[in-house]
């Protein structure tokens, strides 16, 4: 059986004029999930069948990735779209509201929708992606300027795909174990897996154009008014793109916050430290009243 071969179905939603794939197990409340860069949703699998226990679990390819839709349009990949995605995958699931869960880019996404839809988010987990407010903070600063040299580069015609394909899609495993304290997280099938969806027809400059619109991301503004939205920040502490000191204060632009550090871990951790993860999404889900979540 393949590594994605799993009983988890395999869906698509058509909205905002984008066909999105997305992995789904459990009933109940919506808990949607969003990867980041160079992901899809396989970078959730510690985490969908475990929460598939109480919830719907929905994790998606974000548009430009895997299987879902990748226009070929620059300005296909800004914000303001990422967001219309997002709220017409939970309207198209039938629900008004979720927990929604994001990392690295997934995580600038879901910020970006709770402040937008904050009516829409139960509640929101970030995972390894600092505040808006605080990266563009950050990036004023030598030391995240040097740690997000890779988003310069990125920039660049062309170049970018040429490296990130060259011998067979080497520059993917070195992203991901070259990077991460607990590099036995990531199994020769887990890297075969995020090289396959890379490798996909146009995925790869969608995936950059992520980062080639960055400049133009109002996730750069530093001025955010303080979100009512309950939120959780699992940091793993040896993030070697964004330095903890990127979450330092956060509470100043959240009204309820709570941040759990996981020491020796890197940016992927939800995949390194899998079981420590779900336990303080569990405690974060566990200590308010039960979701107030209900189908349309």
């Amino acid at each position: 059986m393949s590594v994605i071969e799993t009983t988890w179905k395999h869906e698509y939603i058509t909205t905002n004029g984008v066909k999105l794939h997305y992995v789904t197990q459990g009933e109940g409340p919506l808990m949607l999930m969003l990867h980041g860069f160079p992901e899809f949703w396989y970078s959730w699998r510690h985490q969908i069948s475990e929460f598939a226990q109480d919830f719907k679990v929905v994790a998606i390819d974000l548009r430009g990735y895997n299987d879902s839709d990748k226009p070929t349009e620059q300005s296909a990949y800004v914000m303001d779209e990422f967001i219309k995605d997002v709220a017409g995958v939970i309207k198209a699931l039938g629900y008004q509201k979720c927990v929604l869960a994001g990392h690295d880019w997934g995580g600038a996404i879901a910020w970006a929708f709770a402040y937008t839809h904050p009516e829409i988010v139960e509640r929101l987990i970030i995972l390894n992606l600092p505040h808006p407010a605080k990266f563009a903070q950050g990036l004023r600063t030598l030391p995240q300027l040097q740690r997000s040299y890779y988003i310069f580069l990125f920039q660049l015609p062309w170049v970018p795909e040429i490296f990130l394909q060259s011998s067979d899609y080497q520059a993917i495993e070195t992203i991901f174990k070259g990077t991460a304290v607990n590099k036995s997280a990531f199994t020769k099938a887990d890297i075969d897996a995020y090289k396959d969806a890379a490798a996909k027809r146009g995925a790869l400059t969608a995936m950059l154009n992520y980062y080639r619109n960055i400049f133009q991301q109002r996730m750069l503004n530093p001025n955010w008014g303080v979100l009512e939205v309950p939120t959780l920040m699992i940091w793993g502490e040896n993030d070697t793109a964004l330095g903890k000191e990127l979450t330092y204060n956060t509470a100043a632009y959240v009204r309820d916050f709570q941040i759990k550090y996981i020491p020796n871990c890197g940016h992927w951790v939800q995949q390194e430290q899998p079981e420590l993860v779900n336990q303080y999404m569990r405690e974060f889900l566990r200590n308010e009243a039960q979701p107030s979540i209900d189908k349309v």
